[in-house]
């Protein structure tokens, strides 16, 4: 409804006020799609200067338009940024969130947040990830993602079943959250120690590293495969990397992750994804634009090791 002389001040008002009910959507949808918060970011600030312009007597549900809007600025986002990744220095890894109290992501389910789930999601078409998105993260009806992503609700129910095929094949069954904040307190102590013997004891035999230092900081370029390569790098880098740090364990992407600090500042985050075999996947953020986030929890009270 709108009054016969309508108040330009209250007009902007409810205009800020649509926007600021969803802007934690979008930027969830945004971070799932990217895997960069930063980036999300700009593209939400995009969105709120799209949305300034936008004769809004004709939008009949702000919250849809502005996920559309959302969505297909994301989708040309990824596009550009896959081809940036491919030759991107060393290992790509996604830039890591705090979900300790999730205030920003606008989550109603946790799904498409772990590093292991978003690194798949690279591996997808970027209209399949935006489905996926929008489907198993926020439930969003077939219907509306079918109108979002312009394609028929045939088409889009097959990008979905994809989609999650892909995810299921690429992820074996992962321990439960208190088993895994386990085995990253005793992988960090046997880290700190360089016990070779105590590493390859929780690892699984296919076990991955990867380090992303962006060319920017000294980090393995290449990820380093195997129970007894990974405990063999890990125990050589040791007196070095760990010298001088405290660890602080937080949450990051809804899982217990080792926050590394080094006189103040954050210097690399580690995360792990573990199955019944044991640790699968160490996931090292080191490029120091990527720590960014996290690091703002240094301000806070201190947990340290």
């Amino acid at each position: 409804m709108h009054k016969d002389s309508p108040d330009l001040g209250s007009i902007e008002e409810d205009a800020l006020k649509a926007f600021k009910s969803v802007r934690a959507r979008l930027f969830g949808i945004a971070y799932r799609m990217l895997g960069s918060a930063a980036d999300a970011e700009d593209l939400v600030q995009d969105v709120w200067l799209r949305w300034q312009t936008t004769d809004r007597s004709v939008v009949l549900d702000a919250g849809a338009f502005l996920a559309t809007i959302t969505v297909r600025l994301a989708i040309n986002e990824a596009q550009s940024a896959r081809s940036r990744h491919e030759t991107y220095v060393g290992s790509w890894l996604p830039e890591p969130v705090d979900t300790s109290e999730d205030p920003y992501l606008g989550a109603e389910r946790g799904e498409a947040l772990e590093f292991a789930v978003l690194l798949l999601l690279e591996k997808l078409s970027a209209t399949e990830r935006a489905a996926y998105v929008l489907r198993e993260a926020f439930d969003y009806p077939y219907q509306q993602i079918a109108e979002i992503l312009q394609i028929t609700e045939a088409n889009l129910r097959q990008h979905v079943s994809r989609a999650r095929k892909h995810i299921a094949d690429g992820r074996r069954a992962s321990v439960d959250l208190t088993e895994q904040r386990r085995l990253l307190g005793a992988f960090i102590a046997a880290a700190q120690k360089g016990d070779l013997a105590a590493l390859e004891e929780l690892f699984a035999a296919d076990i991955v590293s990867n380090a992303d230092g962006g060319g920017i900081v000294r980090a393995a370029r290449a990820p380093v495969e195997g129970r007894e390569r990974v405990a063999k790098f890990i125990t050589a880098v040791a007196p070095h990397f760990w010298k001088g740090v405290e660890v602080e364990f937080i949450e990051a992407n809804g899982q217990p992750a080792a926050l590394i600090v080094r006189d103040g500042s954050a210097v690399a985050l580690a995360m792990i994804d573990a199955t019944a075999e044991g640790i699968a996947q160490i996931l090292w953020v080191m490029r120091p634009s990527k720590l960014m986030g996290v690091s703002r929890l240094l301000q806070g009270p201190r947990a340290l090791l």
